[in-house]
């Protein structure tokens, strides 16, 4: 087995879907001499050629499952990523029953030879040795809204279905926003005139605004070297498959757990808990369950090909924080939609004001005070991670490198789905930021021509 976690180094602001944190942690952790065994690379570790799940029934050195924590461990995440529904309890977001919207495709063969220089090298890499570097699955690339690269790796398919991980934060981020302009979410109240049940909590005393931003100062840990971490607590709480025990059952249960480290609004800090929070805010204000509501504003209204679903805990309650899944294409829409300011195909589905309060941005300085040494001059809004460059360029982005890209300046949107044996995206944005910036150049400068 080999696996690749250093909890000791890991950036803090990509974390697992809390569904998977049970599984995940307890995988690792029993395994202390892993990590220091080199993964296979992804042509090693192709899943399909590995042979996981195939069979009826398959060979049991070859059966994964969620209950001996097996399905998410490296090289098996690289099959789980792109079939978490036959592992974990979901609820559907339906794509409605309209026909998909066709994208328009002409490729662009001369993406693959893009080249750029990593972060902290000296020698060029191609667009294409990048996707074999970050053990890409499936790589998007819309420019003015049609296809101008897309690849399937592994065992995503054309018509599968890929984790988000954290990008579930942005799209929770989202309707938050929207909700926002449309004055069913006021941002200044506090959180409690939504969510009463949250009074004593570290919530009780912050507003919407602070969850949304993550600038909430949460007395809670994910230092996964800390046995007593809260981490731990909120794991099992939220892990659907776990044994009854004295503690909280479920995510809000959790939720009204947790207390605060200080006063909030004076620093960003990326805790999963607040997207967790800002999901029953949603819910509470809009006055209908996550997964519809996301169907209801945005999957059932611009084209999608597939639905999408969620992963739920214990008691039903959607994974706000990084339990969505969907496919490849779709996710492109998404960003789409996003890129052209809420409008699709004529329509206003979404606000302007909401993508534009995205794309303003956080504090810059409450980001500095944040652990994210890499993304100097970054900022945060809504669940969103604001890069401040010279294009405009926002994301949404989670572990083991996914990632919807969006480049105003370039008109472009990526979308990546991966499954990099290390969960922090600071193994990967090195060859992956400086990638996405290369190829928007490129599409830039060939409009030129």
């Amino acid at each position: 087995m080999h696996l690749s976690y250093d909890f000791s180094t890991m950036n803090p602001s990509l974390r697992w879907p809390s569904a998977l944190l049970a599984a995940l942690l307890l995988t690792v952790m029993s395994s202390p001499a892993a990590a220091q065994d080199a993964p296979l690379s992804a042509r090693e570790s192709d899943p399909i050629d590995m042979g996981w799940m195939q069979g009826s029934p398959p060979p049991p050195d070859k059966v994964l499952s969620a209950v001996d924590r097996s399905f998410f461990e490296f090289p098996a995440l690289r099959y789980s990523v792109a079939h978490m529904r036959q592992f974990l309890p979901t609820v559907n977001v339906g794509r409605g029953l309209g026909d998909p919207v066709p994208f328009e495709v002409e490729l662009d063969a001369g993406i693959d030879s893009v080249t750029f220089v990593p972060w902290d090298a000296s020698e060029p890499m191609t667009w294409e040795e990048s996707l074999w570097a970050n053990y890409t699955d499936g790589i998007l690339v819309l420019h003015r809204g049609r296809i101008v690269y897309e690849r399937y790796f592994g065992a995503l398919t054309p018509g599968g279905k890929h984790a988000a991980m954290s990008v579930t934060k942005s799209l929770t981020g989202l309707l938050a926003a929207a909700l926002a302009v449309e004055g069913t979410l006021d941002p200044d109240k506090p959180v409690t005139d939504y969510v009463p049940e949250l009074e004593g909590s570290a919530f009780g005393d912050v507003t919407v605004r602070q969850v949304m931003d993550m600038t909430t100062n949460l007395d809670y840990s994910e230092d996964y070297a800390d046995p007593d971490a809260e981490i731990w607590e909120y794991a099992e709480a939220t892990d659907p498959s776990a044994a009854p025990s004295d503690g909280p059952v479920g995510t809000l249960a959790y939720l009204q757990t947790i207390q605060a480290a200080g006063p909030p609004g004076e620093a960003f800090a990326y805790q999963t808990p607040n997207a967790d929070a800002l999901g029953w805010i949603v819910t509470r204000a809009s006055g209908q369950p996550l997964n519809e509501l996301l169907s209801d504003r945005i999957w059932s209204r611009i084209g999608m090909e597939q639905s999408g679903y969620y992963q739920v805990d214990a008691v039903g309650t959607p994974a706000a924080g990084g339990g969505f899944s969907g496919g490849l294409r779709d996710m492109g829409r998404l960003g789409e939609l996003i890129r052209n300011e809420g409008m699709w195909r004529g329509e206003q589905v979404l606000p302007r004001l909401a993508i534009s309060d995205i794309r303003r941005g956080g504090s810059v300085e409450d980001f500095a005070r944040s652990d994210h040494p890499a993304l100097d001059g970054w900022s945060y809004r809504d669940l969103w991670w604001i890069t401040n460059n010279a294009n405009g360029a926002f994301a949404a982005r989670g572990v083991h490198g996914q990632t919807v890209y969006v480049d105003p300046t370039a008109e472009m949107v990526i979308v990546r789905f991966a499954s990099h044996p290390v969960a922090a995206n600071a193994a990967n944005d090195p060859t992956s930021l400086p990638a996405y910036q290369a190829v928007a150049d490129y599409l830039m400068a060939h409009d030129s021509r």
